[in-house]
């Protein structure tokens, strides 16, 4: 399935190329035994690693701009990333006020479809980001993880919960249904999970998703509400409306705080990784939005 050459995946469009990307994600993330000829299986995968990097190293780019007035001083640095949480890209998107009061089941299944599809899994993210941090740090991930592992409570556990409402309203987690920018997003936060060279840009990757997340799982809530599923069905949603404010508060108190005191050359890393995460999600709500025809 991986067998692609570099020159091969230099000509390929952006949805092949993300699905590609999926595909290294899922090769490299599931649990599998030794294979036969693991020569030939490394040989396979080689390409689109580099292929990754390059994409990461894009995204980095990108986000630059976005990064030209954030501050040295830790006081300042803190209140600036808190601060993106009203300007940062993407935020405030008329997408979510829409979603809460108009979209259609059908529209909302569109939707929820390509978030399904492209989710990368926040508990799995945590847990590969926090190998060898800093105590304190990873204490507080660790308690983030086991938030969204229901707390040992199988039916808390937030992956299945994503799971129940994609079963109820029997949306596809077939990738090739998604649009690309959904897949670019979920490879992008794969990635910077992955490689220990961008461990701290995914800590503020996740760190971003927790102090952004509520307000538009609140308004994806409000709109399944109004559309008339039950509140079991639709728990995952009004869950994290909740949970990650909190969260949000102690992930930047205990995580991102400690980091850049410690070494504030990590500052930056934190901040791309955080922008990166915000500018792939405005590319795919405004996606979401002309497919929907959201004006």
């Amino acid at each position: 399935m991986l067998n692609v050459t570099g020159r091969e995946l230099q000509k390929l469009d952006q949805k092949s190329l993300h699905l590609r990307l999926n595909e290294l994600n899922h090769y490299r993330l599931t649990p599998a035994l030794p294979c036969g000829d693991y020569q030939a299986e490394l040989k396979s995968v080689s390409p689109l690693l580099l292929i990754e990097e390059t994409f990461l190293e894009q995204l980095r780019r990108e986000a630059a701009p976005v990064l030209a007035d954030m501050p040295e001083r830790l006081e300042d640095f803190m209140q600036w990333f808190e601060a993106l949480k009203e300007s940062g890209p993407g935020q405030n998107d008329r997408l979510f006020p829409w979603l809460a009061s108009t979209a259609s089941m059908e529209e909302m299944k569109w939707f929820l479809t390509q978030e399904v599809a492209g989710e990368a899994g926040f508990e799995d993210l945590t847990a590969l980001t926090q190998v060898r941090l800093p105590g304190r740090p990873k204490l507080e991930m660790a308690r983030n993880y086991w938030d969204e592992m229901g707390r040992g409570n199988p039916k808390g556990m937030h992956g299945p919960l994503l799971q129940a409402i994609s079963d109820k309203l029997a949306l596809s987690r077939d990738p090739t249904t998604t649009v690309w920018e959904a897949l670019a997003l979920a490879n992008a936060m794969a990635g910077m999970a992955c490689n220990r060279r961008y461990a701290y840009h995914s800590v503020g990757a996740l760190g971003i998703v927790e102090l952004t997340a509520p307000g538009r799982a609140a308004m994806v809530n409000a709109g399944l509400k109004r559309l008339g599923l039950a509140p079991d069905d639709r728990h995952y949603f009004s869950l994290h409306s909740v949970l990650d404010i909190q969260h949000s508060k102690s992930w930047n108190a205990e995580v991102i705080e400690p980091l850049v005191k410690d070494d504030p050359a990590i500052a930056r890393a934190i901040a791309e990784g955080a922008v990166i995460r915000l500018q792939r999600g405005a590319a795919c709500f405004q996606r979401y939005r002309e497919v929907l025809g959201v004006s």
